[in-house]
């Protein structure tokens, strides 16, 4: 033990009296042990923080909104608009397998809220009870839709905190009641709040049952009461999205009187295989940053070895003098491997710092 220490103390002295070469090294080091770590990490939060902000939006989500198909069999040019409708939903939930859930919904921006203490133009959505099953819609006080909301077309809505603040600054809201576009409706549920800073769009929903918003907001500038502004399902599994889609491309093809393999009729958004791309991009990233700093840890590991051999070479009258005084082999191999160590140790634990 004696030995030992005395060992580490020769290896602190010799340090300490090559002070310059002993800093240059050690930085060379911690350099690149902080560069490695810091690339590596701004690829990981890349990924991390696109993955929460898909998180944000619902699990395996796919949107599918409306679109424009071939006015002809095998024409490309002259396309004709297309609108989704509730017709199309039904088809989803009741004949493609791949499907594990499908909402619809329709959304409308330029009805006007009243309630007794504000107003607002809110985000209207009529949607379906399952809607918050495929989007990430947490409750922070009372409750969702449910099935009895829809069946008897109740005068009910789940609103979010920014519509609290608009309509009901300083009071209550669960349980108070607002009017929209000359319709009352009371409110059973308040989401919580969604995203950060600017992101305010998903906190100023009213949230309605579909039924009601079909009956009595329905789109004004297209025939038919039963037309959505999208779909929105998961498939089955994580894996198997492309097989829900292309499920979801036959129903919507044989529908509205198009061929399915036209890609371009259909305008949708897959968060699947948007999470696939980031993961690709991320993948990338870590491959050559990480790369890079390896490189700037191993040019740091190239210097150890390059002032060990320094070391040595100064250092040959002392090796033999101790030699000549009986130290073994061993212990003046303890001696340079423990001043490896303890720049490369110090070092590296300055470098994750």
């Amino acid at each position: 033990m004696t030995a030992f220490f005395d060992i580490i103390v020769q290896t602190l002295t010799t340090l300490w009296a090559h002070k310059l070469r002993s800093f240059l090294t050690m930085f060379g080091i911690a350099w690149g042990v902080g560069s490695l770590l810091l690339l590596v990490g701004v690829g990981e939060g890349f990924r991390s923080g696109n993955e929460k902000q898909l998180a944000t939006v619902g699990e395996n989500a796919i949107f599918l909104f409306n679109g424009q198909a071939p006015a002809m069999e095998g024409q490309r040019a002259g396309l004709r608009p297309y609108r989704l409708t509730y017709g199309d939903y039904l088809d989803i939930r009741d004949q493609v397998k791949e499907v594990r859930n499908v909402a619809p919904a329709i959304n409308r921006a330029d009805l006007r809220a009243v309630s007794e203490y504000g107003n607002m133009a809110g985000q209207v959505m009529g949607v379906t009870p399952n809607f918050n099953q495929i989007r990430y819609l947490p409750m922070k006080s009372g409750r969702w839709l449910s099935p009895a909301d829809e069946e008897n077309v109740r005068f009910v809505a789940v609103i979010g905190p920014e519509v609290v603040k608009n309509l009901f600054p300083g009071h209550p809201a669960l349980g108070a009641s607002f009017v929209l576009q000359g319709v009352r409706f009371q409110v059973i549920g308040i989401m919580d709040l969604v995203g950060r800073g600017e992101n305010v769009g998903a906190n100023s929903r009213i949230v309605i049952p579909i039924h009601t918003m079909m009956k009595f907001f329905p789109y004004k500038d297209v025939r038919g009461p039963q037309v959505l502004a999208f779909i929105n399902y998961q498939p089955q599994t994580r894996a198997g999205h492309e097989l829900a889609k292309l499920a979801v491309h036959k129903v919507i093809a044989r529908n509205h009187g198009f061929d399915y393999h036209h890609k371009e009729a259909f305008q949708e958004w897959d968060t699947v295989r948007s999470m696939e791309a980031i993961g690709k991009i991320v993948d990338a990233m870590n491959l050559f940053l990480g790369s890079v700093g390896l490189i700037t840890l191993v040019l740091g590991a190239i210097g150890v070895v390059n002032i060990m051999l320094v070391s040595v070479a100064e250092r040959t009258p002392e090796i033999g003098l101790r030699k000549a005084l009986g130290a073994t082999n061993r212990s003046i191999l303890l001696q340079f491997f423990c001043e490896g160590v303890f720049i490369t140790l110090v070092s590296g634990v300055i470098g994750m710092a």
